[in-house]
């Protein structure tokens, strides 16, 4: 029990630095009124350490919280569904490419990959139905998002898997198939 309880408490603290993230540093974008932020990062890692489940979930109520709380309701669901889904990704890439927790370049950056497709592509197909050809105009901002939560996560991970209940969870989390 202890250790649910700790997976538990660990998720939703990384649920929140998933918001935090997000919300902490905004820089706008030209268009549509979104913003550049660096919780991309957060939402890669939280696929990573937490499986695909549990970072779905993570990585979507923790970005979706900050949509919310930031006043930008309309985009709540889908960025529960973009950011759950890049989580998931990372998860699987993650297991497929990780031989170990030391070799963890290339499978970070396939979940960066799936950032970057995600976020670019997912956010321009919704906000097409909203803006019609303007939505493009968010376009390369979310380009870079999407590199700077790759490059982000890359430095991240191995400090959070220096934390001995971090790595346990992602030992734990990428040995179950």
């Amino acid at each position: 029990m202890k250790s649910k309880t700790k997976k538990l408490v660990l998720s939703a603290l990384f649920m929140a630095l998933t918001c935090v993230a997000t919300m902490s540093i905004r820089i706008p974008t030209p268009g549509t009124g979104g913003y550049i932020h660096l919780g991309d990062a957060f939402t890669i890692l939280a696929g990573i350490l937490f499986g695909p489940v549990w970072g779905f979930l993570i990585a979507g109520l923790g970005s979706s919280l900050a949509d919310f709380l930031g006043g930008y309701f309309l985009y709540v669901p889908i960025t529960f569904l973009i950011k759950g889904l890049i989580a998931l990704f990372s998860a699987f890439a993650f297991r497929k490419f990780s031989s170990s927790s030391k070799k963890y370049y290339l499978p970070l950056a396939f979940g960066g990959m799936a950032d970057i497709i995600l976020v670019a592509g997912g956010y321009f197909l919704f906000e097409f139905f909203l803006y019609g050809k303007g939505a493009a105009a968010s376009i390369p901002a979310n380009l870079i998002q999407g590199i700077s939560g790759l490059l982000l996560s890359q430095i991240l991970y191995p400090v959070l898997a220096a934390v001995p209940d971090v790595k346990h969870l992602i030992t734990a989390n990428n040995h179950m198939l």
